[in-house]
């Protein structure tokens, strides 16, 4: 079974709410008239050939083995760390990322960190859900240290398999669920007798916090966030951690593996995931300077002083 890399002290998650019907989420609204279903169109979007060719990259190489050279790669052992920022300054490093995974919109990803943190407050929710918004994305930072070889390059055309795209569990078969399903045979893992089973190296009821997903942004994050002490909720950690693996919030699929809590933390996954999707809009601008304080007291409440570790 596949152990992580654990959690920092948090609170319980309580006041779970029902997830909300996508139109009545938030008062930011898609500039572009899309309804729900017209959202991560895998068909025939404008952007296709792009996202076609970025998750075939992404079944070809997101391996065990890779997953494996990511953590040590990216290992926040004492002394391993890439650099020492502030969230505002890895914020200015990302200024014009865009990601080469999403065939919604082809704005940079800072404009969509801010839209989803907005959304989320202008809806009522916690403070701390609020500021996930702001830094869900932030893992895609991993480019200033990545290259082509790895799926790390931060520009909209290079190689971006190991940063962004929706996850799925490594170590065992890949569901059909996925997108671009017909790329899966493509895995070599799926030719190799220890991960190709429906189960793989994992056992029945092990917790989705102990499978391996695909490296990416979010699993970068999500460790960041613990090696610097965050004291953001379990349920925020989560929220980080998980937002891309559609597999399991949208699909259903590895609910076999699920243990005691995996239910609480699906559903604020789920809510989130509707933030993360709808607040998209190419033509609303966000004004960085105006909103800057108010989320700076956030991260001034949730992480400690000063500049991170990354």
């Amino acid at each position: 079974m596949t152990k992580n890399a654990g959690h920092p002290a948090a609170e319980p998650c309580t006041g779970v709410t029902v997830a909300p019907a996508a139109d009545e989420i938030t008062s930011i609204k898609t500039a572009t008239g899309k309804n729900a279903s017209e959202f991560r169109n895998y068909t025939d979007s404008a952007l296709q050939m792009r996202v076609a060719a970025h998750y075939r990259g992404m079944r070809l190489n997101q391996t065990v083995d890779f997953h494996k050279r990511m953590e040590e790669k990216y290992s926040f052992a004492p002394e391993k760390h890439r650099a020492v920022m502030s969230i505002q300054e890895a914020f200015q490093a990302l200024e014009k990322y865009v990601d080469s995974s999403d065939p919604d919109i082809d704005q940079p990803n800072l404009t969509h960190m801010l839209q989803t943190a907005e959304g989320i407050r202008k809806a009522g929710h916690p403070d701390w859900m609020q500021l996930v918004g702001l830094l869900h994305d932030m893992g895609k930072i991993q480019f200033l240290w990545g290259d082509a070889a790895n799926g790390q390059k931060g520009t909209a055309h290079g190689p971006q398999w190991a940063l962004g795209g929706d996850t799925w569990v490594v170590g065992c078969a890949i569901p059909s669920s996925v997108v671009f399903p017909e790329f899966n045979a493509l895995n070599p893992d799926m030719q190799d007798a220890r991960y190709k089973s429906a189960d793989g190296i994992y056992e029945a009821g092990c917790g989705i916090e102990n499978l391996r997903w695909a490296w990416g942004h979010d699993e970068y994050m999500y460790r960041m966030l613990v090696a610097n002490k965050t004291t953001l909720p379990k349920a925020a950690l989560a929220m980080v951690r998980f937002h891309s693996a559609y597999p399991w919030h949208e699909k259903g699929e590895y609910a076999r593996f699920m243990g005691p809590g995996d239910e609480v933390l699906l559903h604020w996954v789920r809510l989130f995931n509707r933030f993360d999707l709808y607040t998209k809009d190419e033509e609303s601008a966000v004004d960085v300077e105006a909103l800057w304080p108010y989320y700076q007291k956030l991260i001034d409440k949730y992480l400690p002083p000063g500049r991170l570790r990354w």
